[in-house]
């Protein structure tokens, strides 16, 4: 199983925060790993919560995504760095290419591409960012322009034209340092979405769903992939769960009360317990495909969590 560390800056947390959980995750040696959220407004206030103390709540405020996995490629050496997901509402396609492209070389070919449809709308009107109505149409175009982009030969030029976006004698460049940066794609929709991943993926991604869930989507995905003429195994299967692991229960019990969230939610929605507890959720998801797991760590001060994960759960897991 391979394990991978995935955090929700939105929360509240600046470069140098995430700097020390990646720099961390990569020194430990277990996690293939660093992914981010792609959000620019906290999330998760009870209705009712006074305006004020929730902006305070959520300082430093929002990173951005992309400038901040620039900063990381040229900060950290070994460890792989992505997002679940690229909002494709944020971003032009042509200049996402050319920003993906960009850190992929500032890496050392160190990136993957995860993008999705955008699906927050409360972010969008806090920054301005206009929220169309119909969002999969356009993430389908994006996944063409960019992939497309990418994929021209050098001294070719690339043209589109969509229900969305047009492009028109597009130089393609700059090209990815990797001959083919990994796309994830993700998603619960039963029938638009495997029909995306068939075509575009070389992963497939489910945030927060259950085992049983996950194998009846992972199910209809394996057979668009087939529909589509590829091998369903040639697709990475994965999930991202919470995550909360302590030596004991206290210790459990103190991760997730610095998280705001309930011992017993984390355990039927999570993977929440001791060392031994989560070994043995995850293998309930590699009994039914999951081959990766995106830990989504949420105290990004807790280092500790980190290293108990590499230490006592990562080599159960094989």
């Amino acid at each position: 199983m391979d394990l991978r560390i995935f955090t929700e800056p939105q929360q509240g947390a600046d470069y140098e925060t995430l700097l020390r959980v990646a720099r961390a995750a990569e020194e430990l040696g277990t996690f293939s790993a660093f992914f981010r959220s792609d959000h620019y407004l906290r999330m998760g206030f009870a209705p009712g919560t006074d305006p004020a103390a929730a902006i305070r709540a959520g300082l430093p405020g929002p990173t951005d995504a992309w400038i901040t996995l620039a900063g990381l490629a040229r900060d950290t050496s070994t460890i792989r760095l992505g997002t679940l997901m690229t909002a494709a509402t944020f971003r032009l396609p042509g200049v996402l290419a050319v920003q993906v492209a960009q850190v992929d070389a500032m890496s050392g070919g160190r990136v993957e591409f995860g993008l999705g449809a955008g699906w927050f709308e409360d972010e969008h009107t806090a920054y301005g960012i206009p929220f169309p109505k119909e969002r999969f149409g356009r993430l389908e175009e994006q996944l063409a322009i960019v992939t497309g982009l990418w994929n021209t030969k050098l001294g070719d030029t690339f043209d589109f034209a969509g229900r969305y976006y047009t492009l028109t004698d597009s130089p393609a460049l700059p090209k990815p340092v990797q001959d083919r940066i990994p796309v994830l794609i993700g998603g619960k929709g039963p029938t638009r979405t495997p029909a995306l991943a068939a075509r575009f993926a070389d992963e497939f991604n489910l945030p927060f769903v259950s085992v049983e869930d996950s194998a009846a989507q992972f199910g209809r995905v394996r057979a668009a992939v087939e529909r589509a003429g590829r091998q369903a195994d040639e697709l990475v299967y994965s999930n991202a769960l919470v995550a909360c692991v302590g030596r004991d229960d206290a210790e459990v019990a103190r991760r997730a009360a610095a998280i705001g969230r309930n011992v017993d939610e984390l355990r039927a929605n999570g993977l929440a317990g001791t060392p031994d507890e989560v070994v043995e959720a995850i293998g309930r998801y590699a009994a039914i495909g999951t081959r990766r797991v995106y830990l989504q760590i949420l105290d990004l001060h807790d280092l500790d969590h980190l290293e108990l994960i590499a230490s006592r759960v990562a080599p159960q897991l094989g």
